[in-house]
């Protein structure tokens, strides 16, 4: 077990994963927006984006992130580049392999595996080195619009894999109480917030999400990597 898995969440947390933009300006401008309510975790993403602005954006999603108080960072597909800014990592099927990856980051790194619909996929993935595992799409996705359903019943037959199992795909803040109840630890999201018609309302939605997880995350005992917050954003 990785030194991140022991430290499995029992309180859920929100996962912002960027989207996909090939104009750099407008990709900076909307996360930002979304950055400013907090999530708990980010992922880059950006499949629109050359190597060179790929390496350029993650280092401007990293000092925002910190600068948010956001307690991980996570890339998407290239643990290479994850190792070069010193955070985690989220390795789809054909994205190299996780015990690499493991070897390569250390002990103390968050490294994530796309496990799509399958419990066998998740108990490997466990065991070749992954602090948390992925499962979707829970619903039908834009983002991903042919990807396979995962059933969440899958969230509960895993619970015993001791770390964070993480619901994505076609997810609106009005499901996620369907997740929770399902025993989802982290939910993530793109097109829920990166779909929105503006700036402003990306950053009305992002507020939103951040509202409402404060009041679920204050449900909860908390064992989960606390993010980086002053005490007057803590339960009362």
């Amino acid at each position: 077990m990785t030194a991140f898995a022991r430290h499995a969440t029992a309180r859920p947390f929100w996962y912002l994963i960027t989207p996909d933009d090939p104009d750099g300006a407008q990709w900076r401008a909307r996360v930002a927006a979304a950055l400013e309510a907090r999530p708990d975790w980010v992922q880059y993403r950006n499949k629109a984006a050359t190597l060179s602005e790929r390496q350029k954006e993650a280092e401007w999603l990293c000092a925002r992130a910190a600068a948010a108080g956001v307690a991980v960072v996570v890339i998407n597909d290239d643990w290479r580049l994850a190792q070069s800014l010193g955070v985690g990592v989220h390795l789809g099927q054909g994205d190299g392999s996780l015990t690499e990856a493991r070897q390569r980051l250390g002990p103390q790194a968050v490294i994530g595996a796309s496990c799509y619909a399958s419990r066998l996929r998740a108990e490997a993935a466990v065991a070749e080195g992954a602090s948390y595992v992925a499962f979707g799409a829970v619903f039908p996705s834009q983002t991903k619009p042919g990807a396979q359903t995962a059933p969440l019943s899958l969230f509960a037959a895993t619970r015993a894999l001791g770390v964070p199992r993480v619901a994505i795909g076609g997810v609106t803040l009005a499901r996620v109480p369907e997740l929770l109840a399902a025993g989802v630890d982290g939910v993530a999201v793109i097109a829920d917030l990166f779909a929105q018609p503006s700036l402003s309302a990306v950053a009305v939605r992002a507020a939103a999400w951040r509202e409402a997880f404060d009041r679920w995350q204050c449900d909860c005992p908390s064992q989960q990597i606390e993010p980086k917050r002053g005490a007057e954003d803590g339960c009362q």
